[in-house]
């Protein structure tokens, strides 16, 4: 079904792109707008006619209005489109995903990145919903950012204490299952030191599950907010060229990072002395360095990845001093990367161990207090997304 703005744009003949910056706000809430989510404000609106009178296109202010028949969804989410498609009951991983499917993912994160910085930012769509964060290792950033999304959704969020649940007295993952199903969530987030555990227990739930990281598997939301992040200051992926540097031998974040951004068309580089990088790193696509200098040269951004120390068994490195000497980031060595290019580590970040404290900090550069940010809008996404009752309804948005 072709919506108002849609029609608008395809009588000025331009890209949703352009449109975006002729109203002055981004390509994702102009895709919003087509799908029927949101109207123009007046601001936007007199742009448009602006531009419609001075290419001779008869426009007017009812051109733009919805009509009352829109369809519209539980919740005041809005139907399906057609234009947008997710299909998936869980969010396991990235490597399964498809170049429109991460999209989509990212469009709706974008829109509710832009509703988190008003003061409106609290919705009821799981109002009712009951979400479970299920963490077997310690994490602070990612469950409470998980936390914050789901009460932001209007859901019931729920944490569970693994160091003091039966899960810790010798209960298999299959009895975690049994117990989590009787409990009815709607969403399950879950946190595992080994790989595979979260897909395990996915198998036994009755509900939508999100991996929170497994071992050195994946890592998916952290990837999706990378990517959100870099797109919202570089307009795009395609093209990138994207350094991780690092551990990336012990690396989830590292490994979905890869898979995410050679789907949607960059080019990665990883960068660490030969202990730090799996054998058969080139097998993924990646072009691989030992040198940092070189492994810089001409990139667009700059990912530090954490010394992941309680990972290792044995010695990786002779010294922390000594790593940081030859794979921390500092000025001289980022002096090789491109001007612009973009500083982000996903934390938490080893100072004068990754990444010297002035480059962390750098104001014109370093985004790694906006990846957080974004955190909290990839995982409201998630969310909205995998606990839609209707699993048709997730083929299209959601109007934050």
């Amino acid at each position: 079904m072709s919506t108002p703005l849609r029609i608008v744009r395809e009588k000025l003949n331009i890209t949703q792109t352009e449109l975006a910056n002729l109203m002055g706000t981004t390509q994702a809430t102009v895709s919003r707008m087509e799908a029927g989510q949101w109207e123009p404000n007046a601001s936007q609106v007199q742009a448009v006619l602006v531009k419609s009178n001075s290419l001779g296109v008869d426009l007017t202010v009812d051109d733009f209005v919805l009509p009352d028949t829109m369809p519209s969804a539980a919740n005041g989410a809005p139907a399906a489109t057609g234009d947008l498609h997710f299909d998936h009951e869980h969010l396991l991983g990235i490597q399964d995903l498809s170049p429109n499917e991460i999209s989509f993912l990212l469009d709706l994160s974008d829109t509710y990145a832009e509703r988190n910085r008003t003061a409106d930012r609290k919705l009821s769509l799981l109002a009712g919903k009951t979400v479970i964060n299920l963490f077997f290792e310690e994490s602070t950033r990612t469950r409470t950012s998980f936390e914050l999304a789901g009460k932001r959704l209007g859901a019931d969020v729920i944490n569970i204490a693994v160091a003091s649940s039966s899960i810790k007295k010798g209960e298999t993952v299959i009895d975690t299952a049994v117990t989590l199903n009787a409990m009815h969530a709607d969403a399950l987030v879950v946190r595992h030191p080994h790989a595979g555990a979260v897909q395990l227990l996915s198998e036994k739930v009755n509900c939508a599950v999100i991996n929170g990281g497994d071992g050195s598997h994946e890592h998916p939301t952290q990837a999706l907010l990378d990517a959100l992040t870099i797109r919202r200051h570089k307009g795009h992926l395609q093209g990138l060229l994207v350094a991780l540097c690092g551990d990336v031998a012990h690396s989830r974040v590292a490994r979905s990072n890869i898979y995410l951004l050679q789907t949607m068309g960059a080019r990665v580089r990883v960068i660490a002395p030969p202990t730090l990088i799996p054998s058969g790193m080139e097998r993924l696509g990646v072009e691989v360095f030992h040198d940092m200098r070189a492994g810089l040269a001409d990139c667009d951004i700059v990912m530090m990845l954490r010394l992941q120390r309680e990972r290792m068994e044995g010695s990786f490195v002779p010294s922390v001093h000594e790593y940081f000497h030859f794979y921390g980031l500092d000025y001289e060595k980022l002096s090789h990367a491109k001007p612009d290019a973009l500083i982000m580590h996903p934390g938490p970040m080893n100072r004068g161990v990754e990444i010297d404290s002035a480059v962390a900090d750098d104001i014109d550069r370093s985004v790694i207090h906006e990846q957080v940010e974004m955190g909290v809008a990839v995982r409201m996404a998630c969310l909205d997304v995998l606990t839609r009752t209707d699993k048709s309804n997730r083929n299209g948005g959601t109007a934050p």
